[in-house]
């Protein structure tokens, strides 16, 4: 995700200096689709699935039903929040939103490495032990 954003940014960075009636502006608007396209995929096949499997797997049964409303409601808080402030920040700068996406993705993939434990093959108590 952190890759396609990244590409997507620097299309838009480069369209800023290239004449829109050249054919380099046109590729680069392809690219900018492409990446975007890549990107959602890629959105649809890791973190847009992780919230439901990390709830699925870490939460205790006697709190699942509380914490998983949490989380989905925080879940679909910041996906308001990101629909909400796109066009804001597209008009302020195409490529600085883009940016910031892929600064926001790269984190989330530091956060993930360090801080959610892999759970492959782990019983719920030995889950919850890493917890404590």
């Amino acid at each position: 995700m952190a890759l396609s954003l990244l590409v997507v940014s620097i299309s838009f960075y480069l369209k800023e200096y290239i004449s829109p009636d050249s054919d380099l502006y046109a590729t680069l608007s392809l690219v900018s689709v492409a990446g975007v396209v890549v990107m959602v995929i890629a959105f649809s096949l890791g973190l847009g699935a992780m919230p439901w499997i990390i709830m699925s797997e870490i939460l205790p049964i006697n709190i699942k039903g509380l914490a998983g409303s949490f989380a989905t409601l925080a879940n679909w808080f910041f996906s308001w929040l990101v629909t909400l402030t796109t066009n804001l920040l597209l008009d302020w700068s195409s490529g600085g939103t883009f940016r910031i996406y892929t600064a926001v993705c790269v984190f989330t993939a530091g956060f993930v490495a360090i801080w959610v434990p892999e759970t492959k093959g782990k019983t719920l108590e030995e889950i919850q032990q890493f917890f404590r």
